[in-house]
């Protein structure tokens, strides 16, 4: 039934197009806006302070493990010799992935090999002079990665203190963007 004016003409209603539009931001904007908290569970962005790789912002994925080639950031396992360079809480760290589970690791003087391959050079101490102890030998293990960097300084699984990085300590994997 129609609504009549005061001058007897038939009245239609009219959708306030105001209000449709904010109503349809807002639901908008809240979907929006979960997609980003949801994005943002699963991601991190990294500003690296270390020499140890050549790039110094990276954007982590979250839970997602590495292939070769790929960076790495896991939780380092504790040891007497890390706490004394880096405290109590070392912070993650970053490296590349040279050997994944199944490739064979090795050493031939202080060249660390993959498959046969030269890598990485070990040193036999740290830069205050401490000695460092070569890291394993053999397969890498089902779920577990030889990671290293190309620094000369660089703390990674070439030594015994850093290990086969396994898929308990991985934080994420790492893609440059600066």
């Amino acid at each position: 039934m129609a609504a009549v004016l005061n001058d007897g003409a038939a009245r239609r209603w009219h959708p306030n197009r105001r209000l449709w539009l904010l109503f349809g931001v807002l639901v908008s904007g809240s979907m929006a806006w979960k997609a980003l908290g949801d994005w943002r569970d699963d991601h991190l962005f990294l500003i690296n302070t270390t020499d140890s790789l050549p790039n110094w912002a990276f954007l982590i994925d979250r839970g997602r493990l590495p292939a070769k080639g790929e960076v790495v950031f896991f939780d380092p396992p504790p040891s007497a010799l890390l706490q004394r360079h880096f405290g109590p809480k070392p912070r993650m760290f970053g490296k590349r992935v040279y050997g994944a589970a199944g490739d064979v690791v090795g050493h031939d003087g202080f060249d660390v090999t993959i498959n046969g391959v030269p890598v990485v050079r070990m040193k036999p101490f740290t830069k205050a002079g401490e000695p460092l102890t070569p890291g394993a030998t053999g397969i890498v293990p089902e779920g577990c990665y030889f990671a290293a960097t190309p620094h000369r300084d660089g703390f990674d699984s070439r030594y015994a203190e850093i290990g086969f990085v396994c898929a308990s300590q991985i934080i994420g994997t790492g893609e440059p963007v600066l």
